[in-house]
């Protein structure tokens, strides 16, 4: 079964009704009738869409939930869903503290162990060309779109020496730098 096939055929609220009562023990069409507040024919309606689609069966005269159609569609799903990002760093220690710390191309928080901060401050110090002088204006943007706390940032970059200050002007001075 697949993902949208199910989504399909919960998105209607009598069927979501009816399969939920279902789950909760409700074996007849009249006793989900009952536990739903829908009348016989809406629950009928509902039973049948359900059981064409296979959420719902009929074991010994029983309604009973097929349960594991969502386990199958989770599989198809986790098949076909895209893997975690681990072209963050091609090694893959580093790519792994990233993948910890940055979500969504967003620092989630500033790594407390300092080798981790590290790895963090050279990939966000890769925003900023090598050469090229940046107001503090500038540099606050930028690492404000990495985090709400950009002066903290900007202060372990510098102390780190991945970028220099002079008179309020900063440039890239460490980290690797792609050829």
């Amino acid at each position: 079964m697949r993902p949208e096939e199910i989504c399909g055929l919960l998105a209607e609220h009598d069927r979501l009704a009816v399969f939920a009562a279902v789950v909760l023990g409700s074996a007849s069409p009249a006793a989900v009738a009952a536990r739903t507040g829908l009348s016989a024919r809406d629950t009928e309606r509902a039973l049948r869409r359900l059981t064409q689609g296979g959420l719902v069966r009929t074991l010994d005269g029983w309604l009973v939930a097929h349960e594991a159609g969502f386990k199958e569609a989770v599989r198809e799903y986790a098949a076909k869903a895209p893997r975690a990002p681990d072209d963050l760093d091609p090694d893959r220690s580093r790519a792994a503290v990233l993948r910890a710390f940055v979500r969504d191309g967003r620092l989630e928080r500033i790594p407390a162990a300092r080798g981790k901060r590290r790895i963090v401050l050279d990939h966000i110090a890769a925003c900023f060309e090598p050469g090229v002088r940046y107001p503090e204006r500038e540099v606050d943007a930028v690492l404000r779109a990495w985090h709400p706390d950009h002066a903290s940032l900007r202060r372990y970059l510098v102390d780190e020496g991945l970028m220099t200050r002079e008179q309020g002007i900063y440039w890239r001075s460490g980290g690797p730098v792609e050829v």
